[in-house]
């Protein structure tokens, strides 16, 4: 499968930066949206999502750089070639949320508002996103001949012929002649589900400011802790067989589990910070009325 989507000239643009493109477009247009319904100032909404955006694609490269260290001290100057894969969703995320809280503080504005309108377009981004490993024969998972989707070509073939030797040595045998799960698919599906139920809890049951974002992080980190048990490129800590995105998501899902379970006691009991709370439509826009940098006055 040829990854090039369009050559002009020496300039190839990819498939895989064409399926992040699209992602990036649906998460940024939804957003605006959610902006325009809370009466935000649509340049403050662009300045916020470009700047996201780069701090979330060197936060998944550098914690993906970071797990290959031995490769890209050989080959440094691959650390920028990021259209050619090895950007990894985690530290995306890490590097995104470090600059919407910075952002926030900047303007005054409440973080898990933020968070809130933020995750719902990032994980039909996610979803989008993952076509791209389709598209290079990436991030495919274990051997299969019953599973109802399979995948097979000959550069998985290359690739798991290549690695046959690190995944026994981590405990999983392989077969570069045998279909292997499309993993891409089971997560892509997993988030476009998920932004339906986000999108509804959005728009009729949020009980509090942040929920959406804590659902979010159990929603995916579920997903995430399944899967990654079938995929041969997972990332490792050391030289354990402690997959590093099974751990990290354990501890969000354990984490803003108990955080939520919290919140939602402290709702019942009406001890639940006042910042915190859902107010009407129209009073969540007067609060934010009071920074002239936000919004539309």
């Amino acid at each position: 499968m040829n990854s090039v989507a369009i050559s002009l000239g020496n300039f190839d643009i990819t498939w895989y930066s064409l399926c992040i493109l699209v992602g990036v477009m649906l998460a940024s247009l939804l957003f605006l949206l959610e902006c325009k319904k809370y009466e935000i100032n649509i340049d403050f909404g662009i300045n916020l999502i470009f700047w996201t955006v780069i701090f979330g694609i060197i936060g998944a490269r550098i914690y993906f750089v970071l797990f290959n260290l031995s490769y890209y001290l050989e080959n440094p100057v691959e650390i920028l070639e990021v259209w050619k894969g090895g950007l990894a969703i985690h530290g995306g995320i890490i590097g995104g949320l470090l600059f919407i809280i910075f952002y926030s503080l900047k303007y005054k504005v409440r973080i898990l508002k933020m968070t809130d309108m933020a995750v719902v377009g990032l994980i039909i981004a996610q979803a989008m996103g993952r076509w791209g490993n389709f598209f290079n024969q990436e991030a495919f998972g274990a051997n299969t001949t019953t599973a109802p989707f399979r995948m097979w070509s000959l550069k998985i073939h290359d690739t798991l012929q290549a690695s046959a030797d690190t995944l026994a040595a981590k405990g999983m045998t392989v077969d570069p002649n045998t279909p292997v799960h499309p993993t891409f698919l089971y997560e892509s599906v997993w988030c476009i589900l998920g932004f339906f139920i986000l999108n509804y809890i959005v728009n009729h049951k949020r009980s509090y400011k942040g929920e959406v974002f804590f659902l979010y992080g159990i929603w995916y980190g579920l997903e995430r802790m399944v899967v990654e048990g079938l995929r041969t490129d997972s990332l490792y800590i050391g030289a354990t067989s402690i997959r590093v995105s099974q751990l990290f998501s354990a501890i969000i899902i354990v984490v803003f589990l108990v955080w939520h379970i919290v919140n939602m006691v402290r709702l019942k009991k009406g001890t639940l910070p006042q910042r915190m709370m859902i107010e009407p439509l129209k009073a969540e826009n007067n609060d934010e009325r009071e920074n002239e940098n936000v919004t539309n006055n």
